[in-house]
C-alpha cells in the first residue's frame, strides 16, 4: 500500500504538470494542485490494487481538473503561463526556444476540448493506452481516437499560431 508522502513524491510533478495543462493563472493552478492532493489525499484508502496507482492517481486529477474548468468556466483568463523546467545543459537561446515551443504547446493543448485535453495531458506523462484509458474511464479505442483527434486539432492551432 502506498503512503500519501510517497504518492506525492513519486506523482507531485506530474500532477503540477496536468494541473498547468487546465489553468493558465498561476494563483489558481496553485488552488487546483491543493485539491487535487487533498482528493489523493482522500480518495487513497479506496485503492484496491497498488499495481494501478498511477491510473488512480490520474483519475482522480483529471476529475478534479474537470471540476475546476466547470467552476471557472466564466472567469476571464489572467495570467500568463510560467515555464517550469528548464536544462542546465542547454545554452541560453536553446533553453528560449524550447521554452518558447513549449509555451506553444501547452497553450494549443489548454486550448483543446477537455475530451482530447485529457489524452494529450496523460499521454505526455508516457501513459500507455491502456493506463490512459482506465483513468479515463473509456476504452482503449476511445483513447485512439481521441489522440488522433487532438493530434489534428494541435497541429491546426500551432500551424495558425506560428
Amino acid at each position: 500500500m502506498h503512503t500519501f508522502e510517497q504518492v506525492i513524491d513519486e506523482f507531485g510533478p506530474a500532477l503540477a504538470r496536468i494541473a498547468a495543462s487546465y489553468e493558465r493563472n498561476q494563483a489558481l493552478r496553485e488552488e487546483l494542485q491543493q485539491d487535487i492532493m487533498f482528493c489523493v489525499f482522500q480518495a487513497l484508502p479506496q485503492l484496491k490494487d497498488s499495481a494501478k496507482i498511477r491510473p488512480f492517481v490520474f483519475r482522480i486529477a483529471h476529475n478534479c481538473c474537470v471540476d475546476h474548468v466547470v467552476k471557472h468556466a466564466g472567469l476571464p483568463a489572467t495570467d500568463g503561463v510560467h515555464a517550469e523546467l528548464q536544462s542546465n545543459e542547454l545554452t541560453p537561446e536553446q533553453q528560449l526556444l524550447g521554452n518558447e515551443r513549449t509555451l506553444r504547446l501547452v497553450e494549443a493543448i489548454r486550448r483543446l476540448d477537455l475530451p482530447y485535453r485529457q489524452v494529450m495531458t496523460l499521454l505526455l506523462e508516457d501513459m500507455s493506452y491502456g493506463d490512459i484509458a482506465e483513468s479515463l474511464g473509456i476504452s482503449v479505442t476511445n483513447v485512439g481516437v481521441r489522440v488522433n483527434r487532438a493530434k489534428i486539432q494541435l497541429k491546426g492551432l500551432l500551424h495558425h499560431d506560428g
